[in-house]
């Protein structure tokens, strides 16, 4: 499948959407991981783009996915935010949705998952069957989808993710298909333009909805693959972002003053990094 060209899953074309289709992101990054845009920016875009829920998954984190749920509830937003990880494992990158506290990186992926499950969350392998180090592969997956206890069931897949190639793409709608596994689209965005790029429908308009959608595999997804070329600009946009950071954080510790790197939302720059909503009401 060639780059630019829009994909959609059973269920997603137009005449099968009907008004009460939600559509979602649930792979989002902010400048609280390796992401280049802000809660601001990033709720704005939501907006923009008529998602009725996104997630906010950075590096093995949730502090700016919680505040961004907070600020949107707070200034009563047309979008609903779901506290979400993308946490490192052993086993590849799993993306960790419905949380309350982060789960620690580097573990097996099948613990992971068990300890998402634990909070009542959903776990979602991300970008999956990529021949990467970081993703989850077939074997890892099989394994655990034939574990007796459904605790180490994943409970979706991500099926769309701009950034693979529609190749693997392919392998993957398969592999949910033979395995009876809910399917999602995301846009993994780490750029405020690429939000929405990649999502999921599903049947109700909230987040509730959707967890249901894909608890019952109602779920579904549609999106457009990034040109070759066409995350260049994002990358760039990081390294910058890196050096701020640095500079940031070494400011901070040479002045003493309690402040460092920007997380992307109001007190973010406070060390411990925590949501201010004095912070909040003085800009509004």
């Amino acid at each position: 499948m060639s780059a630019d060209q829009e994909t959609t899953g059973p269920g997603a074309g137009t005449s099968a959407v009907k008004a009460t289709t939600g559509r979602a992101d649930l792979h989002l990054h902010s400048l609280a991981s390796d992401g280049t845009a802000g809660i601001d920016e990033i709720l704005a875009a939501a907006l923009v783009e008529e998602l009725q829920v996104i997630a906010i998954t950075d590096h093995d984190r949730i502090d700016a996915a919680l505040a961004g749920q907070a600020l949107a509830v707070r200034r009563r937003l047309a979008v609903e935010v779901v506290v979400g990880e993308e946490i490192s494992t052993r086993g590849g990158h799993l993306l960790g949705l419905w949380l309350t506290e982060p789960i620690k990186p580097w573990q097996s992926l099948r613990t992971s998952i068990a300890q998402v499950h634990e909070q009542g969350g959903l776990a979602i392998p991300a970008h999956p069957l990529f021949p990467y180090p970081l993703c989850a592969q077939g074997l890892m997956l099989r394994r655990l989808l034939a574990e007796s206890d459904p605790v180490f069931h994943p409970d979706a897949i991500e099926v769309f993710n701009p950034t693979t190639f529609g190749r693997v793409h392919g392998r993957v709608v398969r592999f949910a298909e033979v395995h009876r596994l809910a399917s999602v689209g995301s846009s993994d965005a780490h750029a405020v333009e690429a939000i929405g790029r990649g999502s999921t429908t599903f049947p109700g308009r909230s987040a509730a909805d959707l967890r249901d959608a894909i608890l019952a595999r109602e779920s579904s997804w549609q999106g457009t693959f990034h040109p070759t070329a066409g995350q260049l600009g994002t990358f760039g946009r990081q390294l910058r972002k890196y050096g701020r950071d640095l500079r940031d954080e070494t400011r901070g510790r040479v002045r003493k003053d309690g402040t460092g790197r920007d997380h992307g939302y109001p007190g973010g720059r406070q060390r411990p990094p925590q949501l201010d909503l004095e912070a909040e009401d003085k800009r509004r």
